[in-house]
């Protein structure tokens, strides 16, 4: 697919700070659009910042905990104030958990892991609609993964019930907009060569696995179609069917 042009646009992207985020924020950049990058990292933000500015983008950083639901509130009355709409707003953030069978997983972990994973993105979701519906053609991409949704795996509690909450949480999002000209889409990246996968599987050969670069095509293809209200990608599958 080729690079489309996102000039005017302006794109929200959490968890930008690395791997899928990262390369999310970057791709946008690089095709036009102001991305406000947002992650807890101030140095990983500051080093995309760099990499955007270099490409010819433009970026602007935004290091906030997301865990902290009054700074969602301000956030969003801030971008209000800067910006006349939001166009696309990458939901990527979250974290791995604790891989544990559900009677021994911690329960503060598991708080953490929802509310990151889930209820950080409901409130993202709450707060950002208004700038959302200001956008003539809004798009709301949500980072899932093959573990959560699909089908139960041992000992990945926390992290794939939690994906399959914000599934289900895209799209019901997705139904409540199908008469706007807002369109959602879930993408599962699958296995890839991020900090993430390598917590979960230290054992990897992560040179086997795709760098998070590879998802820029299906980014674009995401926040440019047309045709449907909600769509669900799996990066395999897609990669399959264009190759």
């Amino acid at each position: 697919m080729t690079t489309p042009d996102l000039s005017g646009k302006t794109a929200l992207v959490t968890g930008a700070s690395r791997g899928i985020g990262r390369a999310a924020a970057f791709a946008l950049a690089k095709a036009g659009a102001h991305v406000l990058a947002l992650a807890r990292t101030s140095g990983g933000l500051e080093e995309l910042d760099d990499d955007i500015k270099a490409a010819g983008g433009a970026a602007s950083l935004i290091p906030m905990d997301l865990v902290d639901g009054a700074g969602i509130e301000r956030l969003a009355t801030a971008l209000a104030s800067r910006f006349e709409k939001l166009d696309i707003l990458v939901l990527n953030a979250a974290m791995l958990g604790e891989l544990a069978p559900l009677p021994d997983v911690d329960p503060k972990i598991w708080n953490q892991t929802l509310d990151l994973n889930v209820t950080v993105n409901w409130r993202l979701i709450r707060a950002l609609d208004p700038l959302l519906r200001q956008s003539p053609d809004g798009r709301v991409v949500v980072m899932s993964s093959g573990v959560g949704g699909n089908s139960a795996r041992a000992y990945w509690g926390p992290y794939a019930i939690s994906k399959a909450a914000v599934e289900m949480l895209a799209q019901t999002y997705a139904e409540e907009m199908k008469n706007t000209k807002l369109r959602v889409a879930i993408i599962n990246p699958g296995a890839m060569r991020t900090d993430m996968r390598a917590q979960a599987m230290p054992g990897e050969d992560a040179s086997t696995l795709p760098s998070p670069s590879a998802l820029t095509p299906l980014f674009y293809e995401a926040v440019t179609q047309r045709d449907n209200y909600f769509r669900k990608y799996s990066f395999r599958e897609w990669r399959e069917q264009n190759s």
